[in-house]
């Protein structure tokens, strides 16, 4: 399945402080469901050793414990707490996230929190409470869409716990969200949703990669890049339905004629996918995202996710795939003003050939 959703970003300090477009009663809900969690959570070894867990959730618990360590020692991922202790969340989502756009633009709506600084999303322990804010800016005339997440992170200002909703996924997610969720504590800028996401799923399809080399699980590793392939040939969908739908949101026109034009682009995607499946071999794994109603909220997580992972990929790739150096210049990309730190990062990308050019052209001509 795509990483389609979130990380929800909290920081316990927040809930002291009233910031643009939050209250102190959004505060609290993400403090009270934070420490609801980390309450009640034990040490992995204490919970493995407990004779009433079950052999699945014990086996899982193995998994994450060797990822955690793999992390760590090779990796060079924050040595915390963070993910060695064990919580039961007893739903199937930890947190719910809120993305919306305008009607006739793929630029999601953005809100600012104290410390973490601004995202396209907005993150509830509360379906219910998701939906609320959902309902109340669809009748705002937004695009909106509740998606629900495995994980989340303070950002390292508390030790972030093993969920149930995390190690109910196949080993290589399970791998894949501890990676990312310790890169944003490795690394995180404020104000850029797109350089934490990309950074952050960049290290985990790497970490994914290596942790898969190291404990000898060669099948797993070859099901992974052939899901990995099939994943950029559906982003790569999703972005050419992008471009559709900013040259029909550039267009002159009124709204219903727009309206139209936006609908269309939306089928002519839903046929797209029939003969990508097709390619596939009937592989389904995108079906349960494609059957849902989607807008534009749902492809502006698309770009936020994948925008710049070529470019951070590059960047390993330059720096000899030594993850120290690689952490050590995207820190220092950090540093810089957005636009430049995102245009240093593009201008690693190979330059397209002549051909692609010409064909990049077509593909923008109204």
């Amino acid at each position: 399945m795509p990483r389609l959703t979130l990380t929800f970003l909290i920081t316990l300090p927040a809930l002291a402080l009233l910031v643009t477009g939050c209250s102190l009663g959004y505060y609290a809900q993400a403090v009270s469901g934070h420490l609801s969690l980390t309450s009640g959570a034990r040490p992995i070894d204490e919970v493995l050793a407990d004779p009433n867990t079950s052999p699945e959730v014990a086996a899982k618990l193995r998994t994450a414990r060797t990822a955690r360590a793999f992390a760590s020692a090779e990796l060079g991922l924050p040595d915390n707490d963070s993910y060695r202790r064990y919580a039961e969340v007893q739903r199937s989502h930890v947190v719910w996230n809120v993305v919306a756009t305008p009607e006739f633009s793929l630029t999601p709506k953005s809100w600012c929190f104290a410390f973490s600084g601004c995202v396209n999303y907005k993150g509830y322990f509360s379906r219910e409470q998701a939906e609320q804010q959902a309902a109340e800016l669809a009748r705002s005339g937004y695009d909106v869409q509740v998606s629900g997440s495995q994980a989340y992170s303070t950002l390292g200002w508390t030790d972030d716990p093993l969920l149930s909703t995390m190690i109910a996924r196949p080993d290589v997610d399970l791998a894949s969200v501890i990676f990312h969720e310790l890169a944003h504590q490795k690394l995180y800028v404020k104000n850029d949703t797109a350089f934490n996401e990309s950074f952050a799923e960049t290290v985990a399809r790497e970490g994914v990669r290596r942790w898969l080399q190291a404990n000898d699980r060669a099948d797993e590793l070859t099901a992974f890049k052939r899901r990995e392939d099939r994943r950029q040939q559906f982003d790569a969908l999703l972005l050419e339905t992008r471009r559709q739908l900013a040259a029909v949101y550039r267009e002159p026109g009124d709204a219903p004629a727009k309206r139209a034009a936006k609908r269309q682009v939306f089928e002519q995607l839903k046929h797209a996918y029939a003969e990508l499946k097709d390619q596939w071999g009937g592989y389904g794994g995108y079906d349960g995202w494609m059957n849902r109603p989607l807008n534009n909220a749902h492809l502006s997580l698309v770009a936020t996710y994948n925008d710049l992972i070529p470019a951070f990929e590059a960047l390993l790739q330059r720096e000899g795939g030594d993850l120290t150096r690689f952490y050590s210049a995207a820190k220092g990309l950090a540093g810089q003003p957005p636009a430049t730190r995102h245009a240093e990062l593009k201008s690693l990308l190979p330059k397209p050939t002549l051909a692609e050019g010409k064909q990049a052209a077509a593909n923008a001509a109204p």
